[in-house]
């Protein structure tokens, strides 16, 4: 199986980005290529980062509080270039009555302060070995051909 590629990226004025390399480093040392885009990333820096690096998944660290504003924003920016299939999940400060709602706009899972990293590390392997095996029982349109 290829290696996973995970994408963390610090969208908006946030300052602090601990939390996201610690991550970052628990991914790494799964067998993970992780790809860390730096602080105070936009929208479109961050989805112009998934298309080129082609990552498996999306992981957004915020601690400002904007979480409302600018994961919809990556979410469109990522459709908009194709990547609807990319698993986006969410990290930081992000209160719990905001979790269903950044789940219902397509944010696959949201990890709070304290989340054991083999939890995070779980979640990711499994989103990616079900999408990528959903991907292989696609009917191909050349079959038919």
């Amino acid at each position: 199986m290829d290696p996973i590629h995970v994408l963390i990226a610090k969208p908006g004025l946030d300052g602090h980005d601990r939390g996201a390399k610690v991550v970052a480093r628990a991914l790494c040392d799964a067998g993970m290529e992780v790809t860390y885009t730096g602080l105070r990333q936009t929208p479109e820096m961050i989805a112009e980062a998934a298309l080129q690096q082609d990552v498996d998944v999306v992981g957004l660290s915020i601690l400002s509080g904007a979480h409302m504003t600018l994961f919809p924003k990556i979410l469109a920016l990522l459709r908009e270039r194709g990547l609807e299939d990319v698993i986006v999940v969410g990290g930081g400060i992000i209160p719990r009555g905001d979790v269903t709602a950044l789940r219902e706009m397509g944010i696959d899972a949201v990890f709070g302060p304290g989340t054991p990293l083999d939890e995070i590390v779980g979640f990711i392997r499994a989103a990616v070995v079900e999408k990528r095996h959903a991907w292989s029982h696609k009917e191909s349109p050349y079959e038919a051909i």
